[in-house]
């Protein structure tokens, strides 16, 4: 079973904070047919939505602060942004940023996990978050790389009550049977600069294809497309800018 949409505990949005915005949003328009549209207030700060047809699916920011990487961002949706900082908080992870009103659509905080990885929790008002999830061009699954997964474990499984679906080789994190994503233990292949992070997958038609036109829009092809046990077909592409990102067909998808 797959989320279509926004669940309370699960990923809810993904946002990519580049260095130019012009330039991704050629992109990822050319690589997943987005029409992006710019919110035109000032207090806005140039926040860019990504549509596939009438659906929101993603969004594109500039760099907000001095030092901040160029990456994708995933939030969790939740109930009560200022409860689950807490939960956060006393379960061993820190809040950088919030909780705080983001204009009249939710709110909002960026936290840290205890291994290191960023992430976002959004409380909707009148934005829910992505209207699809799980079709082509949309965020379809969420991957945390880290180095310390027992750790992770404890932490995400007490602050959402995430289920662990756990095997020899990887790890899957539910919500009420429906798994949304995993998780990736970092080991020497992963340079010590790389830090703890949460990767968001993107769903397409064909993975390979996909690969191919990130590679010709002057992309870069981390990970060449290659088939999982289960049925998956994923790449891990990275963007003109450096925002690292993965790709995947399921099985059941024509």
């Amino acid at each position: 079973m797959k989320l279509d949409k926004p669940v309370n505990g699960g990923p809810c949005w993904t946002e990519l904070g580049t260095s130019d915005m012009a330039g991704a949003k050629r992109f990822y328009e050319g690589l997943f047919g987005w029409r992006a549209e710019t919110d035109p207030r000032q207090e806005a700060g140039g926040y860019t939505v990504a549509h596939l047809g009438d659906a929101a699916v993603a969004a594109l920011t500039p760099l907000y602060q001095e030092g901040q990487p160029v990456a994708w961002n995933v939030s969790f949706a939740v109930q009560d942004a200022d409860a689950v900082a807490e939960q956060v908080r006393q379960a061993g992870g820190t809040v950088l940023v919030g909780p705080m009103d983001v204009l009249d659509v939710g709110r909002f905080a960026v936290a840290v996990d205890p291994t290191g990885a960023v992430f976002q929790l959004w409380q909707a008002r009148s934005f829910p978050g992505a209207g699809i999830l799980n079709a082509p061009g949309s965020l379809g699954w969420v991957e945390l790389m880290t180095r310390a997964p027992e750790r992770a474990v404890e932490f995400y499984t007490t602050v959402f009550g995430w289920t662990v679906n756990a095997s020899e080789h990887y790890t899957q994190w539910g919500i009420a049977g429906a798994d949304f994503g995993g998780m990736v233990r970092m080991d020497d292949k992963f340079p010590h600069e790389v830090p703890a992070h949460w990767l968001p997958y993107f769903a397409v038609a064909d993975a390979d294809t996909a690969a191919t036109v990130a590679a010709q829009s002057g992309g870069t092809v981390l990970m060449e497309p290659a088939s999982m046990a289960n049925g998956r077909r994923i790449g891990v592409l990275r963007d003109p800018q450096g925002a690292v990102f993965g790709v995947y067909r399921s099985p059941d998808e024509t």
